[in-house]
């Protein structure tokens, strides 16, 4: 027998000690501490810590150690703490001591094993098993240990600690799984070696929402999840509509200070769409492609996701039709297409949805667009509705993988469009790169009233493109533009001969749908410019000195495979900005704050408020509004 068992026996013939009644004290206050963890953790909306928060208080402190330790340590860290209330602890034996956590009046010890129990012979493992199940109050071992000494080695493995066979695992705090798409923020570019800007337009409002809904619980979001160009294009704005027989969108520009730098200007963007009549769209043929894995249980997911479907078919018209596909450990068709006015039995089929079993995107997607083949006529939009919390784990589940296959079936002209749920395992990356490669959008829905505005207010935008592959090409004068930097869209960059390249794809813009994009650019001779002047450069440079730049915008009919071109020449001039142009400004601002403010030169969330309050302008549906309460919050958390 080792030694390490011989000291696990003794440990156990240890007598159990007198009560105590300040050890009793101790365990009826960390019980309280223990409610108040329970009563947040059944909360389905509030976010479990992503490691860029600044922990306060008690609760928050368990919650970000055990994020930091894992699943299977926070288990055992758990365990320790109720041990630790009654004054016992006991632990199988061990070589090294890795960490001590102090939380107000108690400390938790983690433990490492390095020397593990090992039996000479198999048959003597299964005693030693009994033994130390007994000891550490274990009940059950994963399936996945078959043999006795597997079983041994599982016990001793992560954390050496006590678990108690009164344990609750609702006490647990889940890992953080949630994965985003963005990229290092733009940097500041020299007009001389550099002087054209090419990108995808974006009309994506994903990160807005999802920021919201983080700082609404008491965080400041992770700044990968900031994607600035999304947060400004969260909200409406009243740009000139195209006059009828002109291209499907008008485009206006305008070039006033910047807000955070008096010795630079914006230079802002603003594209609107046209606005047909909804009696005067195709008919629509959607296929729901809904996510009811295990993952999706939790109330603002797969019962939030049925609530806001609901509402997107009080919107639908008697010739749209609607079919629904489901994916968990295997995908199926549980409603063939039926007219949208078939309202109960569509319903029907959702209240029949529920949660459970693993995540087979890959099959689900494969029988969504099988779907959507099957509905396919000419004069109708086909379009796959993706509802997930972004967490595919059977098949292909590599974000690239799939981008190649959506790439291949976005040709049939069916679109793809991704709806996120939920936190823990919101997969941003993955819904990114099929909404970019499908030819869709991607929106979070956190709320009811998000649901409202994305399928209802804003129905005929998200369901109906009027331009394809649209892409932005700024040239800027080296004569009056030292250097210039793009606000946002770094994850849609695009190569400059990739502009007049029909075969790269682009974004897309849905009916009535507005886009801003906001250049920061320092003139010649301004005190703001960061770089040298280099050597070797050319004294003279004979370009047009009442120009800022050239604008160059091209885009698709749907259904077209070539691509027009729009032109603008803009102007040198400075004028007095719009209260549209002068709040979405703010908006880039504030984005700017959540990421890391590099350019912002001490303005801050003050000035971001004052702004954004002085140009909210009419605020029919009261975003504006909201914004700058969540403008206050990220405030006072910043602090």
């Amino acid at each position: 027998m080792t030694d390490d068992l011989n000291r696990l026996k003794a440990a156990l013939r240890t007598a159990t000690p007198a009560p105590d009644e300040d050890a009793k004290a101790v365990a009826i206050a960390l019980a309280q501490k223990n409610f108040t963890v329970r009563q947040e953790l059944t909360d389905g909306a509030r976010p479990t810590h992503d490691g860029s928060e600044k922990p306060t208080g008690f609760v928050t402190g368990v919650k970000n150690m055990f994020s930091s330790i894992g699943l299977k340590p926070a288990l055992y860290a758990s365990s320790s703490l109720a041990v630790l209330g009654l004054g016992i602890i006991l632990v199988l034996p061990v070589s090294t001591l890795d960490r001590t956590v102090t939380l107000g009046d108690l400390t938790v010890v983690q433990t490492e094993t390095r020397e593990l129990a090992k039996p000479e012979k198999e048959e003597d493992a299964a005693p030693m098993v009994e033994e130390a199940e007994i000891a550490l109050g274990t009940r059950s071992i994963e399936a996945s240990a078959p043999t006795p000494t597997a079983r041994l080695q599982k016990l001793q493995e992560p954390v050496a600690g006590f678990i108690s066979e009164d344990y609750d695992d609702r006490f647990l705090v889940p890992e953080n799984n949630e994965r985003f798409a963005n990229e290092s923020p733009n940097p500041l570019k020299i007009t001389a070696e550099e002087a054209v800007s090419t990108f995808s337009i974006d009309v994506d409002t994903a990160a807005y929402a999802f920021v919201r809904a983080t700082i609404m619980d008491g965080y400041l979001p992770n700044p990968d999840a900031v994607r600035i160009e999304e947060m400004v294009n969260y909200f409406p704005y009243d740009y000139p509509v195209p006059k009828a027989g002109d291209a499907p969108f008008a485009t206006s520009v305008s070039v006033f200070q910047t807000p955070w730098n008096p010795h630079t200007k914006l230079v802002h963007i603003g594209i609107q769409g046209e606005k047909p009549a909804v009696e005067e769209r195709p008919p629509l043929d959607l296929v729901f492609l809904i996510d009811t894995s295990g993952s999706m249980q939790d109330s603002n997911k797969l019962p939030l996701l049925k609530q806001s479907f609901r509402l997107l078919l009080s919107r639908l018209n008697p010739e749209d039709r609607v079919s629904m596909v489901t994916y968990a450990g295997s995908s199926g068709v549980v409603l063939e297409s039926t007219a949208a006015n078939e309202e109960s039995t569509i319903i029907a089929a959702f209240d029949r949805l529920h949660a459970g079993g693993s995540t087979a995107g890959q099959a689900g997607l494969q029988l969504a667009y099988a779907q959507a083949e099957k509905m396919h006529e000419d004069g109708r939009i086909g379009r796959v509705l993706l509802a997930t919390d972004g967490d595919f784990n059977v098949g292909i589940s590599n974000p690239d993988d799939l981008k190649q296959y959506v790439e291949k079936k976005r040709d049939s002209g069916t679109y793809l469009s991704v709806l996120g749920f939920g936190r823990g395992n919101y997969n941003d990356a993955l819904m990114q790169s099929l909404a970019q490669n499908g030819n869709g959008t991607a929106s979070y829905i956190d709320t009811l009233s998000e649901a409202q505005k994305v399928l209802v207010d804003q129905v005929s935008g998200a369901l109906f493109p009027i331009a394809n592959d649209v892409k932005i090409q700024v040239e800027f004068n080296p004569a009056t533009v030292a250097e210039y930097r793009l606000i946002g869209y770094e994850t849609r960059a695009l190569k400059r001969e990739d502009f007049n390249n029909d075969k790269v794809d682009a974004g897309d813009i849905g009916a009535g749908h507005t886009v801003t994009a906001i250049y920061e650019v320092t003139p010649v001779g301004s005190p703001a410019v960061m770089s040298d002047p280099l050597r070797y450069q050319a004294s003279s440079i004979e370009t047009p000195s009442n120009e800022l730049a050239f604008l160059k915008l091209r885009y698709k009919e749907p259904g077209q495979d070539s691509s027009q071109m729009i032109t603008t020449p803009i102007g040198n001039e400075t004028s007095t900005p719009t209260n549209e142009a002068r709040f979405s400004a703010a908006i880039a601002g504030f984005g700017q704050l959540l990421r890391d403010g590099k350019y912002l030169d001490g303005w801050g969330y003050r000035e971001a408020i004052a702004l954004a309050n002085s140009s909210k302008g009419e605020d029919a549906y009261g975003y504006r509004a909201e914004t700058i309460t969540l403008m206050r919050l990220a405030d006072t958390l910043s602090r």
